[in-house]
């Protein structure tokens, strides 16, 4: 499939599927330099805390929704267990929302302007995983897997940090979702080059099974299927059709009840049991 960087380049990209994977990778994939080249824009929101447009407005809306909801998902598996890893944080309203809750939380998030934001709120972050040493309870990537570099080098580092009772907790896009089958090559979610890889529920369960993990838990982001559907709309017809976004993405919904192929999964995971 070729795909289009809407975002920032306008450069068409390839999916290569990877048979024994059950997955897709981008190609050509940039060198590693160059990526931060291709997170360049105002229109990236999570680097901007943007609310200019409605469609700005509604993300922060459900954004702000999602926390409380983060935090009773993590609460129903490490119970009174408290210390957390936030990679990809961004401009850090999760771990703002977790420390006005008494957790004991670190980030990393590379890109300087969202760590800038995250300091006004109160919340220091790093700005590399080599800057961080400990081991913690949870560990969180929300839509951080599909950006990371060297995924087998990711994979690793998580295992090494998590502890031995601790729980990853891992979000990415779903292609074998309804309205990723719907928009096709316009889905949002590709997010080429950003997104290097392309998870399936059987992807994600091999790879982390390889690294000796072994994922116990599924849980969807329903609000995701209107967000990419949202934005699939402009990149497919130019604009943003509010209407049959939402339809789009309740199909993707219903559909999901039945498959459980929902647009956007939190994958849980812990270290196999031996």
């Amino acid at each position: 499939m070729k795909v289009k960087d809407h975002s920032v380049s306008g450069k068409i990209f390839s999916l290569r599927y990877d048979e024994k994977r059950y997955m897709y990778f981008t190609e050509p994939k940039p060198i590693e330099q160059e990526l931060p080249s291709y997170y360049q824009s105002e229109d990236y929101i999570s680097h901007t805390d943007g609310a200019r447009t409605l469609f700005e407005k509604l993300y922060q809306v459900v954004k702000n929704i999602t926390l409380s909801r983060k935090q009773k998902l993590l609460k129903s598996y490490l119970g009174s267990k408290r210390s957390l890893l936030d990679i990809g944080s961004g401009t850090g309203d999760f771990l703002k929302y977790l420390q006005n809750n008494n957790w004991q939380v670190s980030g990393m998030e590379p890109n300087e302007q969202a760590r800038s934001l995250s300091l006004k709120k109160g919340v220091q972050v790093k700005g590399s995983l080599k800057d961080v040493e400990d081991s913690f309870d949870s560990i969180t990537m929300w839509h951080v897997l599909e950006h990371v570099y060297d995924l087998e080098e990711q994979i690793n580092w998580l295992k090494e940090h998590l502890s031995k009772q601790g729980f990853l907790f891992v979000a990415v896009p779903n292609f074998e979702s309804l309205d990723a089958k719907t928009y096709k090559e316009h889905w949002a979610a590709y997010d080429v080059p950003r997104h290097l890889y392309h998870f399936s529920q059987r992807s994600i369960q091999a790879i982390f099974k390889q690294h000796g993990l072994e994922v116990i838990g599924k849980h969807p982001m329903k609000f995701d299927a209107y967000y990419v559907s949202l934005l699939s709309e402009k990149y497919k017809h130019g604009k943003m059709n509010y209407l049959r976004a939402f339809l789009n993405g309740y199909r993707s919904n219903r559909s999901a009840r039945k498959t459980g192929e929902y647009s956007s999964l939190i994958y849980v995971i812990t270290h196999r049991k031996i």
